[in-house]
């Protein structure tokens, strides 16, 4: 499962590393990331729909249909003739990726027994070293084989195909008698835990966005720009792996209100430091911004504990997809305003994150202790 989610992820969130090769190839402005960046995303608003339904059918088919749509997908990118067809290919991707999550997500709870923190930041991992590796992969292919070579990226799934339909665990249908939602007793956690997860997703995604263009317009060359990305998801690795433990020890809301304060703190250094400095604070802010992912994910699964793949629709793609609505305007406030004030931005998306980071308390729901 584990593996599964590092090609998943590394197919549907690979763009940021070549995007400024993508918009010389396709003669695309500046103001276009935001909009081409919003694509690759939004998909991520139906995994709620896609948790109900996986719930609904159980088995594992939205598992290595997702995976197999993600990452076919994710492999045409470079054969694109236009930005229509690149949109098209973008939103495709990310509905295969919004597919595989919320019914992978609930099979990896099924494997854990008891530390459930742990057992899914060793899945969460896969999916950040995915993230984390494929945008230098696939800048190293860009810069010495082409863009139209990005087909390459499907054959590690297309290998692992036949392993996965013989190994990856079968979830039972969501049986008749199961209890129904009860949304008005979720809704204000419900809140809470969408807002948290928005704020952190535009605060995420606009700096693994923005940093390399920020690179290319200082004059940086298109791997070494992957490759600060490539550092700061690879280091996530650590925030997955101690969010989870640290939270089944001490709880959730420790690890959400200090990874909100780092980031707010580390966020505005982003455009000043220069040099080796930057790798660095990069490698922090991944370590401060994934340590949270595992601890919502718990919190989204035991809200609706009549729908857990629904609850991980709701912590992850659905939250996603709001934060990545935020990227549409920054495009145009790159344009007009340049690179400082879009990370101004995202530093009081960090603020706002924090201050949702307080609101995590069991008078809300049981679930957010």
């Amino acid at each position: 499962m584990t593996w599964t989610h590092f090609l998943n992820d590394g197919a549907a969130f690979y763009l940021p590393g070549i995007l400024p090769a993508v918009l010389t190839a396709l003669h695309q402005p500046l103001a276009m990331v935001g909009i081409i960046m919003a694509a690759t995303y939004m998909g991520q608003a139906l995994q709620p729909v896609a948790g109900i339904l996986a719930d609904k059918v159980g088995g594992k088919m939205f598992i290595i249909g997702g995976l197999f749509g993600c990452c076919v997908a994710g492999a045409l990118v470079g054969l694109s003739p236009n930005v229509g067809v690149l949109l098209v290919l973008l939103l495709i991707s990310g509905l295969g990726s919004t597919i595989f999550h919320p019914q992978a997500l609930a099979a990896v709870r099924s494997l854990t027994e008891r530390r459930h923190g742990a057992g899914l930041s060793l899945f969460l991992i896969g999916g950040e070293l995915g993230r984390g590796a494929w945008p230098l992969l696939t800048s190293v292919i860009v810069a010495y084989l082409g863009l139209h070579n990005l087909w390459i990226i499907a054959l590690p799934m297309l290998v692992t195909l036949p392993f996965m339909i013989k190994l990856i665990p079968s979830l039972p249908a969501r049986s008749q008698s199961a209890p129904k939602l009860h949304w008005r007793e979720h809704r204000k956690p419900f809140l809470v835990l969408v807002s948290f997860s928005a704020f952190r997703g535009l605060a995420v995604f606009g700096t693994i966005v923005f940093i390399p263009l920020m690179w290319k317009l200082r004059g940086g060359a298109l791997v070494s720009g992957a490759s600060i990305i490539s550092t700061l998801l690879i280091t996530g690795v650590i925030g997955q792996a101690t969010g989870g433990t640290v939270s089944d020890r001490f709880g959730r809301r420790p690890v959400l209100v200090g990874s909100s304060i780092v980031m707010l703190l580390l966020l505005p250094l982003v455009v000043i430091v220069h040099g080796p400095w930057l790798w660095i604070v990069a490698a922090i802010l991944g370590i401060a911004m994934f340590s949270t992912f595992s601890p919502t994910l718990l919190i989204g699964q035991d809200m609706f504990p009549e729908n857990r793949a629904l609850g991980s629709g709701i912590a992850l793609g659905l939250s996603n997809a709001l934060g990545a609505a935020g990227l549409l305007p920054l495009g145009w406030v790159l344009h007009q305003f340049g690179i400082n004030v879009v990370f101004g931005i995202l530093t009081g998306s960090a603020a706002l994150m924090f201050i949702m980071s307080l609101r995590f308390t069991p008078r809300v729901h049981p679930s957010m202790h």
